[in-house]
């Protein structure tokens, strides 16, 4: 029985697909098969009821799978302390955050932390907020930005919030129309009223944003004008930047898009909260400290010395 066995069963257990298992894990899946046959010879049980393409946990491997889940997390424990002996000159940090996140303040803060640390190895995990707090719980990130606040279960470790930034949110359009060379948007503000008569491009449900956006519209008895839906943070930029709608989004999002206009959203302003979390019972590394300290740094910079988003971004409370 080796890590990589054990790893590859909690993969296969946590997707249920053999396919998606070898991806997750960038093995071929003839390999992960061979891995998990071994692993079954070795233990004398079967871990999988294999029937139709549909994988469930036989007795055994709901057995093994806590044990598993308990020796990797062991292992990386291990890992974690040969990188606190080396200090910042190596080491391994997985930051969680929310899509809107790593296209603004996310991706700042990784260029200034690589910069400054560049033997430290970053894994970034996009998810939405309850799906980030979950992974922090679970010992799966060591850090975790998320965009509103969430009552841990009582099941869940304690974790520490501390309010990074407080974020308007604001109402995009292409600066100049690639067809007419008109903007959909006219003056300094729009009202949400005037945008839902605009066509719009909406994230996926699901989506925090969308949530927002959705709660607001139907609190106002108004129907947005969709043109299209479903997408992620990259592909409502790129789809309101050729024309095709207007869009509501974080302010922060604007950092280095010539190419998109934006007026502030009134009549109801919306807003949104980012906090970063961490685990209140596990010791951060070094790295993890080092990362949480350049995330701060660069908020404050976005807060306070951005001159085309001071209006729409301020330091947060610590909550």
């Amino acid at each position: 029985m080796n890590l990589e066995q054990l790893a590859s069963f909690v993969e296969v257990a946590n997707t249920g697909h053999f396919t998606k298992a070898a991806a997750a894990l960038h093995l071929a899946q003839p390999s992960l098969s061979r891995q998990i046959s071994t692993l079954e010879k070795e233990l004398g049980s079967e871990l999988f009821h294999r029937a139709h393409g549909h994988i469930t946990l036989t007795a055994a491997g709901e057995t093994l799978l806590p044990s598993a889940r308990r020796m990797l997390a062991d292992a990386e424990a291990v890992r974690r302390d040969m990188d606190e002996l080396a200090g910042l000159r190596k080491g391994r940090i997985r930051l969680g955050a929310t899509p809107t996140l790593c296209v603004s303040l996310v991706a700042e803060a990784i260029s200034s932390f690589h910069h400054e640390h560049p033997g430290v190895e970053l894994e970034l995990v996009e998810k939405g907020s309850r799906e980030l707090i979950e992974a922090l719980g679970a010992g799966e990130l060591d850090l975790a930005l998320i965009t509103r606040t969430l009552s841990p279960s009582a099941q869940m470790p304690r974790l520490r919030m501390q309010g990074v930034l407080s974020e308007d949110l604001v109402v995009i359009a292409a600066a100049e129309s690639p067809r007419d060379g008109a903007a959909l948007l006219h003056g300094d503000t729009v009202t949400l009223a005037e945008v839902a008569a605009l066509p719009q491009v909406l994230f996926h449900h699901g989506y925090d944003l969308r949530e927002a956006t959705s709660a607001a519209f139907d609190a106002a008895g108004l129907a947005p004008n969709i043109v299209v839906e479903g997408a992620e943070m990259d592909a409502v930029l790129r789809f309101v930047e050729r024309g095709l709608g207007i869009a509501v989004v974080p302010a922060m999002v604007l950092v280095d898009r010539p190419r998109l206009t934006s007026a502030q959203l009134v009549e109801p302003s919306l807003s949104r909260t980012i906090s970063l979390a961490t685990r209140a019972d596990v010791r951060p590394t070094r790295a993890a400290s080092a990362m949480e300290t350049t995330i701060l740094d660069t908020a404050r910079t976005l807060a306070e010395e951005d001159a085309g988003l001071v209006a729409h971004v301020r330091l947060a409370e610590t909550i």
